[in-house]
Parts: C-alpha cells; structure tokens; sequence
C-alpha cells in the first residue's frame, strides 16, 4: 500500500486482520503525533484483542519502535494510547514508577479523590508497592476531561451577562456547579500530570 496514508493503511490491515504488514508498515513510516500516532493505536487495538503468541508478534516490534522514539511526548501518548486497549508498551523504561504511597500522596496534594482511581485501577494494599502509571493517568485525564465537558455545557446554558435579562438564583447556582466542575477538571489534570512527570 504505497503512498496510502499510514492510516488508512493500518486499517485496511486491520479489517483483513494482517498484523504483519500494518506493524511492518508502522516500523517503516516516520514517526509523527497525528496519523503515525493513530496508526500504532489501531495496532494496540489489534494486539488488545488477540492472546498469547499472536499479541506478542504485534506487541513487541510496536514496543522496539516506541522506545527508539526521539520524542518524549510522543513516546508517552503512544504509550498510554496502547494502555488505553490494555496493551503494556512500556516496562518501567518510559513513564515514571510510583508507589501506592505515592499516588495517595499526589492525590491529596491537589484535592483528588484515590477512590475514584480505586473503581477503574486495581490499586495495591501496601504503600510501597508500585502502581501502574499509565493506567492511574489515564484515568486523572478522563476525569479532568468529563469534569471539564460538563462545566462548559453548564455554562453555555447560562444568560449572556451582558444581557439585560437579570440573572435569577437558579443561574447562580448553575453558574456554582460549573464552577466547581471545572476546579474538579483542574485538579484531575494535576494528577494526571504530576504522575507522567509532565
């Protein structure tokens, strides 16, 4: 598939279900944080679905790729892109390692609330134990991304205040809620980022 967009290449592999050529194709394309990027998470969803030796000839040639990667910001979105379909392209080399008594502590720090990361991420007992970084991240961005959807639907609801119309006490307490909605945002955002190192 010469000339084909990488990703529309990789999905047309997808769809044929030859993983060989789409990561022949992603090792092969130089490497960039749009259409390369996509490329490599539509083989993490192939490599997600599939067990054992199969997921390993996906998985691994992807995970060489990746660690080669000049650019750090790219290497930790393909990163937690893969995660994203529970494919671990990163052992302990790329993101940072933190401890269960580390994450409490990132939490309480910017006011987040470990339970909510409890509900998604199976989190150790022990303080010293390591967690998974990429999975405790993404779970702070998508967060700090429904927090921040809902205060900006809110306050889209709300009065222009340059109206003459006067705002009534329901818009005061819509205004309330979208405001504590987007220092939720603000906080989720923190931990995520104090967690990559970002």
């Amino acid at each position: 598939m010469n000339g084909a967009r990488i990703t529309d290449a990789v999905a047309h592999y997808h769809r044929k279900g030859e993983s060989k050529d789409a990561v022949r194709l992603v090792r092969d394309r130089e490497p960039d944080k749009f259409r390369w990027r996509s490329a490599v998470s539509t083989l993490a969803s192939m490599a997600g679905r599939v067990p054992g030796r199969d997921r390993f000839r996906i998985e691994e040639p992807v995970r060489e790729v990746v660690l080669d990667l000049p650019d750090d910001v790219l290497q930790r979105e393909v990163v937690l892109d893969a995660r994203r379909f529970n494919v671990d392209l990163d052992r302990g080399e790329i993101l940072p390692v933190h401890s269960m008594g580390d994450v409490r502590r990132y939490a309480f720090l910017v006011g987040a609330d470990v339970r909510v990361v409890e509900r998604y991420v199976a989190l150790p007992e022990d303080f010293m134990a390591p967690v998974d970084t990429a999975a405790c991240a993404i779970v702070g961005r998508a967060m700090a991304n429904h927090h921040r959807r809902r205060a900006q639907k809110i306050w889209l609801e709300l009065p222009d205040p340059d109206s003459p119309e006067p705002r009534r006490h329901h818009h005061e307490l819509m205004a309330e809620r979208a405001t504590h909605d987007a220092d939720v945002a603000r906080r989720w955002a923190a931990f995520a980022k104090t967690l990559l190192g970002a």
